[in-house]
Formats: structure tokens, sequence, C-alpha cells
């Protein structure tokens, strides 16, 4: 089964381009303007074992808001592409993680519809030059595009790094999960309405 999807995004204040492999073995080719959100897509892929490749340029003389947001639009959209009726898949996946201090815990269902919670105290406003707000703002897009219920908590943690890290490895694992064929369903869609 082939699930690789490609995905663009061009407007006037980004350009975003998307391939995904959720089949693959976690090779990566990163291109952000943004460090931080370059290195956790990085992570993302290696422990989701996602083979992905983003090119994304923006606006981020203005800030990084929109460049961030269309990145998580996108990505979205590139899983649910890969997914089609999602025959066959796990549907659900959760993970609990740690990271040195630290403790994510992340649960995903593709249900074809979008809910969102994210709890995670971040105690300062940036991390590096990345606004920790935007956290936020990433996976929000991203659930929405991919149409999933995406719940995010973090209960420990001193240092918003680690906190952030742990959200981004954490969901990695639970979409792995649940994009993973099930080879108990015999290729049936995981809902009793036969649709997703």
């Amino acid at each position: 089964m082939n699930r690789i999807s490609t995905v663009t995004r061009k407007t006037s204040e980004t350009d975003i381009a998307i391939k995904l492999n959720p089949d693959g073995t976690g090779i990566r080719q990163i291109e952000t303007p943004i460090g931080f959100l370059t290195h956790m897509l990085d992570l993302f892929a290696k422990h989701g074992l996602f083979d992905l490749t983003v090119k994304a340029t923006g606006d981020t003389y203005i800030d990084d808001h929109h460049t961030v947001e269309d990145i998580g639009i996108v990505l979205g959209e590139a899983f649910a592409k890969s997914l089609g009726d999602k025959r066959g898949i796990n549907r659900y996946g959760f993970f609990i993680l740690p990271m040195d201090e630290a403790l994510a815990t992340v649960a995903i269902d593709f249900s074809g519809r979008y809910a969102f919670t994210l709890t995670c105290p971040f105690t300062r406003e940036r991390i590096g030059d990345f606004s920790t707000e935007l956290v936020y703002d990433f996976w929000d897009a991203f659930a929405q595009n991919a149409k999933a219920n995406v719940y995010i908590k973090v209960e420990n943690g001193r240092n918003d790094h680690h906190k952030a890290e742990a959200i981004w490895k954490a969901i990695a694992r639970a979409i792995r999960r649940a994009v993973e064929i099930d080879k108990k369903s015999g290729g049936q869609i995981p809902s009793t309405k036969g649709a997703l």
C-alpha cells in the first residue's frame, strides 16, 4: 500500500511544501526559517518513523506565527491525504513520554472530526526565538486539518524546551501507533459507521 502524500500551500504570507510517508523509517529533510521548529519536526519524523520532507518559507520578518501555523495546516493535510478512508488503520494512538523532568501524555483519534486540547504550563514567553504560544497554534492547526481529536497534557517540567520536546516526541509516537495498519482488522474501516 502506497500512502505517500505531497501537499503544498502558497499564500501571500507563506510557501509550504510537505512530502510524507507514514510507513517510512524516519528519513527526513526539514527546511524552515525557524530553528526551534526545524528541530521539533526533525525529532517528530525520527520518533514517528515518518519519511518527511518539509520546505517552508514565510514572512518571519513580521513574526513566526503565519509560518508555524501554515506548516501545521499542511502537515495535518498530508496525514489526512495519506490515510485516505483510513481503511485498516489502528485509528487510535496514545503515548506517555518522559523528557528529563517533563512528562507529556498524548492521545489521538483520526476520527474525521476535529477536537483539540493542550494543557501545558509554559513559564517563559519564548524558547530561544520561538514563541511558546505557537505550540498551541501548530498542533491546533494540525488537528483541524488532519480531522483528528488531539489531546496533549504536560504534567511535570521545569524547562520549557523539555516540555515542548516531550510534546513533539509523544505525539509522534502516538500518531505512529494510530496510523499503523492493524493486520487483524482485515482492511476494515475502524468504525461501526463504516466511514470516518
